[in-house]
């Protein structure tokens, strides 16, 4: 298929997709549906545009696996939280400071619909790569497990501290969490270095290698840590500006004593 028409699908998709879930939460108010549907959407991308296009079959095989996986996870784990606990303090900042205007809630859920289109970049370079390389898969294969093993162990780790009423108003420090303050985010970005594996050799490689660079962007300084650590001091103040002091915002290092 097209690549722009490949493209149309996915934001079509996903579009929709985003407006039922702005419907579920104007009668539940709860936002935090958007990032649920959003990494099942990247996750449906994945596997829409590697079945759709026209490169060797490893590597779409192997990329629409990968990436569906990493959707299904992630928004499994995402819908869990979302169904069982109030409203992501991120949103209920949002929601006061739009006083509720559903308008503006409707075009953000439409941006998100956008960000799959863009997510969904890397998976059009491993789509139509023409080089079936064993190697490159395997490689690939090593770095996604490598990521996926360390972001499900950071958010089971922080599921168990939250689990526990003692840790209310504290903040996670052990575990993974000791030596970085989203061991979740560094992980969930090194498996985007997957598909930099599986696109070599592809026409289209630069758009496999904008996957992390666009990932870190958003993680680190647009919709990922920003909105976090200023929730996390709304809720936990000092103790968690010491955790600052101490521990490493993104990359993985020893906390200072």
């Amino acid at each position: 298929m097209n690549l722009w028409w490949t493209l149309a699908l996915v934001w079509a998709l996903a579009a929709v997709a985003q407006t039922l879930g702005w419907v579920w939460q104007k009668r539940r108010n709860n936002a935090g549906i958007v990032d649920v549907i959003w990494s099942f959407g990247v996750g449906g991308a994945a596997v829409l545009v590697c079945a759709l296009g026209d490169g060797a079959t490893l590597p779409r095989l192997v990329g629409g696996v990968l990436g569906g996986l990493w959707g299904l996870r992630l928004g499994w784990h995402l819908w869990h939280r979302v169904s069982n606990e109030d409203e992501d303090g991120r949103y209920r900042a949002l929601r006061e400071r739009w006083q509720g205007n559903q308008t503006k809630f409707f075009v953000f859920f439409q941006f998100q619909a956008l960000l799959v289109v863009l997510f969904a970049l890397p998976f059009l370079a491993v789509a139509h790569n023409p080089t079936a390389s064993v190697g490159w898969a395997i490689a690939a294969v090593a770095i996604w497990l490598f990521g996926a093993g360390g972001e499900a162990l950071a958010d089971a780790q922080l599921a168990r501290h939250r689990a526990d009423p003692a840790n209310k108003g504290k903040t996670m420090r052990s575990g993974l969490w000791r030596y970085s303050r989203h061991p979740n985010y560094f992980f969930e970005w090194t498996q985007w270095f997957a598909y930099v594996a599986l696109a070599v050799g592809s026409p289209w490689f630069a758009l496999a290698c904008a996957g992390p660079v666009v990932m870190f962007v958003f993680l680190r300084w647009i919709s990922g840590i920003p909105f976090t650590e200023r929730q996390a001091l709304r809720t936990r103040g000092e103790d968690y500006r010491d955790y600052q002091q101490r521990t490493p915002i993104f990359f993985p290092w020893f906390p200072k004593a």
